[in-house]
């Protein structure tokens, strides 16, 4: 692996430079097909990112977060896009932007470290795998022979990690710490006075919309958009890598979902339009995908929030991808659907989503697919019609 500490020193130019002179770098690439998988650590919230505004149902369950029909980008006059999406409107009417609304892994527990790390290792099972399923499809594409794989951020996720050599890159300016880690830490000190008094100082007091908050999610919306500019810049070049993962904390909105959320997507759309332009003419071979390791309740909480669920929400964009509609089943939200009596049901596979992306997109054997990067999942198909 490339030396880490380099690339905080120079960044993207570093990055540049240093597969300038790598002899893995030019060796010749098994596809000109791109993939971005961007990861969404800690429970996107669907109906709020796609909301199904015509359904009766949606707002028997939300009635103080439910958005209506005058405040949804309308997509086919059931489901519509939250309105801080709009810079991605463009990308859905012109057929490059999909979604597909229920879908999760197969882990229904609702851990986000035992969620994340099956979503990450692939195996079917929390830490059933100590690499990543993406850093075994890299050694079916070229068996470790060129760097595909780029990592965004300050640490390679699990996702991606194994024995296929992978690049990193990191801006040299890390992004404050985000409102989520502090309320934690928040609840660690709670019995402990003086740290309680310590952290409350270092925080003051701001107000639920304001301060650190507000803080967080412009410094969040930097290294997001930073990030999304480095790996379009890096995955547009003849000899750079094709396939890389980036990272967007902040999901887990149990609290203060509806202003929260706003501002995490719009940091989620300026970064995928940041992406799609600095991809250039690569962006007709790419394909984006945008998932998190579970949705949430169907039914808001009592703190203006929601909690861990099942059925999340899959977004998919590129030139590659079949857009301009919602894939997969939907299984509504009547109280017969739920699963559990209080989840969106799981009703598309994130797995058949990843495996129809690896074979249909990158062109690994479905052989491959089933025995070393999704082992014992032949029961879930690569989902069809997606891409083009």
């Amino acid at each position: 692996m490339l030396n880490r500490r380099a690339f905080l020193r120079t960044g993207a130019a570093g990055l540049l430079g240093s597969l300038a002179a790598s002899r893995l770098a030019f060796a010749a690439a098994p596809t000109d097909n791109r993939f971005v998988f961007v990861f969404l650590r800690g429970g996107l919230d669907g109906l709020h990112a796609l909301a199904p505004f015509a359904d009766a149902d949606y707002h028997r369950l939300r009635p103080g977060l439910a958005l209506q029909a005058d405040q949804v980008l309308s997509l086919d006059g059931y489901f519509g896009m939250h309105p801080a999406l709009a810079p991605l409107m463009p990308l859905w009417q012109d057929g490059t932007l999909g979604f597909v609304p229920a879908a999760a892994t197969g882990y229904r527990e609702r851990s986000h470290f035992d969620g994340q790390n099956m979503l990450e290792n692939g195996s079917g099972q929390p830490f059933g795998a100590r690499d990543g399923w993406l850093n075994r499809a890299i050694l079916g594409l070229n068996g470790g022979d060129r760097r595909l794989g780029l990592a965004l951020g300050p640490a390679v996720p699990l996702i991606l990690q194994g024995p296929a050599h992978v690049q990193a890159w990191v801006d040299e300016q890390l992004p404050d710490l985000d409102e989520d880690f502090l309320a934690r830490l928040a609840q660690v000190y709670q019995a402990d006075p003086l740290f309680a008094a310590a952290l409350g100082d270092a925080r003051g007091a701001p107000e639920p919309d304001m301060g650190m908050g507000a803080a967080g999610a412009q410094g969040d919306r930097r290294a997001f958009s930073v990030a999304a500019r480095a790996a379009g810049d890096l995955l547009a070049r003849a000899d750079g890598p094709r396939i890389a993962v980036m990272e967007l904390q902040g999901w887990d909105t149990h609290t203060g979902q509806a202003w929260r959320l706003e501002r995490m997507l719009e940091t989620l759309a300026d970064g995928l339009r940041t992406l799609a332009d600095r991809l250039g003419p690569a962006w007709a071979q790419t394909v984006v995908m945008v998932g998190s390791e579970f949705g949430r309740t169907a039914a808001q909480n009592g703190s203006g929030g929601t909690d861990h669920g099942t059925g999340g929400l899959a977004m998919l964009a590129g030139g590659a991808v079949r857009g301009g509609r919602i894939a997969g089943r939907w299984p509504g939200l009547n109280d017969a659907a739920l699963f559990e009596d209080r989840d969106v049901l799981a009703a598309n596979a994130y797995e058949g989503i990843f495996k129809a992306i690896l074979i249909r997109h990158l062109g690994l054997t479905p052989a491959f697919v089933e025995a070393a990067v999704f082992p014992d999942s032949r029961a879930i198909a690569p989902m069809e019609g997606l891409l083009r």
